[in-house]
């Protein structure tokens, strides 16, 4: 494969080998490659109803949004999508910002008709499966949409989209790229199914290493503990300093910092170890000290069971709780602990969700010799550390795959239609 950028015309950077003399590649209208499919499902037959998600492309919708949202009795106003359509849907978002175009590779089923559906003339299109995944058409949605379009979703008219101009290689060459991309997916499939593996089993040996509910020993017990008897019960009053956090509005935050201000939705960017935030300060008035465990103190986020362990001091907002562990609790463990039994097992689930002291205090945990925890600790270390390699893995292959996309498909700028 070549790296050497054309010196002009439409063509990509990157060219395999037998097509580097091939020549500019051409570009086309969309209506000259495709056609509109509108039929309707007139006849009810079909109640298969599938949803375009920027995510994870054509899915059906009952398994993307755990029910049904149409209404089964009125999908005759449907279009019908067949195997190998392919569908745009106008909603905007920070994944597709000018909407997602998708190959149905799912089944024949019915769309909504907000939703634009074509079908290519050649079956063998999958060069267009990936095209799509790139931005390379977005400057062209943007110049042909209309400015009075919702703030959430695309207003392009039907002629308008089908004139969008897409670049034409030989069938050769298109099938070439298609190909790479095609055993990347493949090998991406593989490790995520690597991850999912190793995930599966950690919960299913937490599961083994943790008392069940209303036992006070494990199934599982490393040999040198395997005489020493019941874990004790003791309140986790005992057991920790509880602390909560304070209001954005005493601290003089920004980008810079000595410690970062945590708030739930920063949880989101780590699976065990907090260190990093969106915004920082050098206050120190609440201080978390590192190695507490930090959670989510109301809301939903608790049901998402968003503990985490803090690897350096910190601030948090007022929606956070921390735990810091005297010194016969490891805060390894009791990370481990908290994120076996479920956040909700102490939260007050009556109304909203929330956690608070007076559910701390008298929350009865289960605790074994320090030695024990420290084992249980490392065991479960070695497979975070294995999944977060792997996660980075993962992440790698995508980076690489993305990256190699825009090397494989000129822009649409790029484009004269």
């Amino acid at each position: 494969m070549s790296n050497k950028a054309e010196e002009s015309g439409l063509a990509p950077k990157w060219r395999f080998p037998e097509f580097r003399e091939a020549g500019e590649w051409d570009a086309l209208p969309l209506g000259q490659l495709a056609k509109r499919s509108t039929q309707k499902n007139n006849d009810g037959k079909l109640n298969r109803v599938l949803t375009n998600s920027a995510e994870f492309g054509v899915v059906d919708q009952r398994d993307f949004f755990d029910k049904d949202i149409a209404n089964q009795s009125n999908l005759a106003g449907y279009f019908v999508v067949e195997k190998g359509d392919y569908v745009y849907n106008p909603r905007i978002s920070t994944m597709a910002p000018v909407g997602p175009i998708s190959k149905n590779n799912v089944a024949t089923g019915v769309m909504s008709p907000l939703y634009t559906v074509f079908r290519f003339n050649d079956s063998h299109n999958d060069f267009y499966a990936y095209f799509f995944k790139t931005a390379g058409w977005h400057q062209y949605m943007r110049q042909a949409s209309s400015t009075g379009a919702r703030h959430d979703r695309m207003a392009i008219s039907n002629d308008d989209f089908m004139a969008m101009p897409l670049p034409v290689a030989s069938p050769e060459e298109q099938q070439k790229i298609a190909d790479c991309l095609a055993s990347l997916d493949e090998l991406l499939t593989l490790e995520a199914q690597k991850l999912a593996t190793l995930k599966t089993h950690k919960k299913g040996l937490m599961q083994q290493l943790f008392p069940a509910e209303g036992e006070t020993l494990p199934k599982l017990r490393f040999p040198e503990f395997r005489d020493a008897g019941e874990w004790e019960e003791n309140t986790l009053g005992n057991l920790v300093e509880i602390r909560s956090g304070n209001s954005p509005s005493q601290y003089e935050l920004g980008e810079d910092g000595k410690y970062p201000f945590v708030k739930v939705e920063d949880l989101n960017n780590s699976e065990k170890y907090q260190v990093e935030a969106r915004e920082y300060s050098n206050d120190t008035d609440g201080l978390v000290p590192r190695n507490s465990v930090i959670f989510p103190k109301r809301g939903a986020a608790i049901a998402l069971n968003k503990v985490r362990l803090s690897k350096r001091d910190l601030l948090m907002d007022t929606n956070m709780m921390a735990l810091t562990p005297n010194d016969a609790y490891r805060a390894d463990f009791l990370f481990h602990y908290l994120s076996q039994i479920g956040l909700d097992r102490i939260a007050d689930n009556s109304t909203i969700p929330q956690i608070n002291n007076k559910h701390i205090i008298p929350f009865r945990a289960l605790v074994p010799l320090p030695e024990e925890q420290q084992n249980i600790a490392d065991c479960l270390a070695s497979l975070d550390d294995l999944i977060t390699s792997q996660t980075q893995k993962l992440v790698a292959l995508k980076t690489h795959k993305k990256g190699l996309m825009q090397q494989l498909f000129p822009a649409l700028d790029e484009v004269t239609a």
